[in-house]
This record gives structure tokens, C-alpha cells and sequence, in this order.
């Protein structure tokens, strides 16, 4: 069933899920797939969300988001009520030094290592069953991320960026850009 907004029961959905997946894509080149965690996603309003995207290996939300703009989330819940929601709409990311990005960080209070804040207007919602998804026990949060973010220290996260996170896998340009000299 599809929907113009996020309802307040859709909303209470997302607000309880451990995990999300986000998929964007660029006209040509990969489709990017990607699941996230950290208690990093927000629904701002009834159209519009965002989440902390954290360092990766890769910046393909940001390139893709740079280059078409589409994006769609998907929850779905492991537990015993089946259900899968899908948001659909266009996306932009915020980096840190951007103006707005500390009082839209300031409800997720985010590690200091994220990447760039990913803000999504909603443009239609989705459900769907989910009779084929297994339930699964939250076990807990994996701390690995913030973990190797705390060891590297901001210089050696900004230098994998620079490095890792400049261009996607398609050599798409992203939201890191060179240092200057």
C-alpha cells in the first residue's frame, strides 16, 4: 500500500528498528545497497528524515545523491508483527564544516567521526507484508565503527577520506573534496 507521508504508526515503526537499509543509484553504474545501525536514523517530519552516515569503505550515497538525488530506505521488522516500509523521495547530504549541519546533528548527537548527514525529502511511503522476512534477536550494537573512528583520531579519518572516500566505485565525485594546499 502506498502512502503520501509518513503516518505516526509508520513513524513509531521506524523509531523502533535496529537497522535500515538505504539504496541509491546513478544512471549508469552500480546500484548501491547498504545497511545501516547505530540508532543514526530521525524522521524530522512526515517528508522529511535523515540519518548520520558514518566512514565506510566506500561514498556511494553521497556521489549518487550528488549526481541524481533518488533515494529509498527500507525497514523491516524482525520480530514477530511482519512488515516491510520502504520511503522513497531525494536526498542531500550535509557535511560537517556546512552551515545547518550542527542543529540538524543536534537530535542524533552523532561520534565526531561522521562522514556528512544524509537528509531525505519524502516523496511516497510504502508496505508491504514481510511474511518471508526471519525474525531475529537484537543482540546488540557493534562498537567496531566508532571503535577504529576513535583509534585512527580525526587527522587519520579525514585522511581516509580524502583517500577512500573522494569517488565512488564508479569514479562518480562525492561530497569529499581534496584537502587544499
Amino acid at each position: 500500500m502506498f502512502y503520501d507521508e509518513i503516518e505516526d504508526k509508520q513513524r513509531a515503526f521506524i523509531e523502533e528498528q535496529k537497522m535500515f537499509f538505504v539504496a541509491t543509484a546513478h544512471v549508469s553504474g552500480r546500484i548501491n545497497l547498504s545497511p545501516k545501525g547505530l540508532d543514526c536514523f530521525r524522521v524530522l517530519s512526515s517528508k522529511r528524515v535523515l540519518y548520520a552516515d558514518y566512514t565506510g569503505s566506500g561514498n556511494e550515497t553521497a556521489a549518487h545523491l550528488r549526481a541524481d538525488g533518488r533515494i529509498t530506505f527500507m525497514f523491516c521488522s524482525y520480530e514477530r508483527n511482519p512488515l516491510i516500509l520502504r520511503l522513497y523521495g531525494t536526498g542531500r547530504y550535509v557535511r560537517p564544516e556546512d552551515p545547518g549541519f550542527d542543529e540538524m546533528a543536534r537530535d542524533i548527537s552523532p561520534h565526531w567521526s561522521v562522514r556528512q548527514l544524509i537528509v531525505a525529502d519524502i516523496t511516497s511511503v510504502q508496505t508491504s507484508c514481510g511474511f518471508g522476512v526471519p525474525m531475529y534477536d537484537f543482540v546488540g550494537e557493534r562498537d567496531t565503527l566508532i571503535q577504529a573512528s576513535d583509534k585512527k583520531g580525526r587527522e587519520g579519518i579525514e585522511s581516509y577520506w580524502y583517500e577512500k572516500n573522494s569517488r565512488s566505485i564508479d569514479g562518480l565525485p562525492t561530497s569529499i573534496e581534496p584537502a587544499r594546499e
